[in-house]
């Protein structure tokens, strides 16, 4: 048996969401013509309270135009020191946006008003001028930690009172919606942009959409456009995220169900000397021998995983592990 747990990225589409590619109704979207793509957009942005949205290829491309829109060069954002817009979009806050990162170090990379508060910048020609706070939402780093909207509320209200923007990598919003119970619908009230993809535990296979007023939508746009994400009948790549929208967050509970089982047999596993806390589909743990060494020993057995570090792995549930998949993972763990 070989079971991929490596990332939420690997999933494939579901029967269901091929047959809803294959009949879908395209134009071309550049010319706002494609039907399937102004429906997910119009969709998405109403599931959030928000005005607009924009479909893009990837998380990333989401986040740095976000990022472009919110800014201007010589400012500065204020991120988790985890932040996959720092750590994992090959610099592009920098060269996309000619702006600089103030790192925090939250908890398992959730941050508070409290945090954020003191390292707002003065208006001083000696400091960048601070614009913008991006949090995420889960934490990937943090091993999928989540934010809730109480945790959020105080840093809007704080960006709101200092003239801040404040934008959501929402890469796993839905994850974290599936754990916290909070209402996707009140978030509009709280970001000015929010990013949310559709290929991770949703499973569609590429796209995410940006959210946000409808000013900022036709300015990313613009920007979408001179990153070269301007696509023409992705139609057929939206109803798979509108198939995902309508069929498969409800099923995120599985994935985190999964991912407590697989959390509880770690540790108890001799190999394992910490598992962080489980919240989503994320699951972090230390190991005494390096990471590479046990990754070998489970490849051997066709489980397929990814380390974070030299003595930590990732192991990530999504809708292509099923039940049998993770008692085959158990049963490798107890015979390590």
């Amino acid at each position: 048996m070989t079971v991929d747990l490596r990332s939420d990225t690997v999933t494939k589409p579901t029967p269901g969401m091929l047959e809803a590619m294959w009949s879908a109704k395209v134009g071309d979207d550049v010319f706002g013509e494609d039907e399937t793509v102004n429906a997910l957009e119009e969709k998405a942005a109403a599931m959030f309270g928000m005005e607009a949205a924009i479909y893009c290829p990837s998380g990333t491309m989401t986040n740095q135009i976000a990022i472009k829109c919110f800014t201007q060069p010589l400012d500065e954002l204020i991120a988790d020191q985890t932040a996959h817009v720092y750590r994992y979009e090959g610099g592009g806050i920098a060269f996309n946006s000619g702006v600089s990162t103030r790192l925090l170090n939250g908890y398992r990379g959730i941050l508070t008003a409290e945090m954020i508060a003191p390292e707002i910048n003065e208006e001083n020609i000696h400091y960048p001028h601070t614009s913008l706070v991006v949090l995420e939402n889960t934490v990937n780093k943090g091993g999928g930690s989540c934010y809730t909207l109480e945790h959020i509320k105080p840093i809007a209200q704080l960006c709101k009172q200092r003239g801040l923007k404040l934008h959501l990598d929402g890469a796993r919003i839905f994850n974290a919606l599936a754990h916290t119970g909070d209402s996707a619908a009140d978030y509009g009230k709280y970001f000015d942009g929010i990013s949310v993809c559709l290929s991770k535990g949703l499973g569609a296979p590429v796209g995410s959409v940006l959210l946000a007023d409808k000013a900022t939508i036709k300015y990313a746009r613009r920007i979408r456009k001179v990153l070269g994400g301007g696509m023409r009948q992705a139609g057929f790549l939206t109803a798979a995220g509108i198939y995902a929208l309508d069929h498969h967050v409800e099923r995120l509970k599985i994935d985190h169900a999964h991912a407590r089982i697989l959390g509880e047999e770690l540790a108890k596993c001799p190999l394992v000397t910490t598992v962080v806390p489980v919240e989503t589909n994320i699951v972090l743990f230390d190991t005494t021998e390096p990471a590479e060494a046990i990754l070998a020993k489970l490849t051997a057995k066709g489980i397929k995983a990814n380390s974070t570090d030299t003595h930590r792995i990732r192991f990530v549930t999504h809708l292509d592990v099923h039940a049998e998949g993770v008692e085959y993972v158990v049963d490798v763990l107890k015979s390590m």
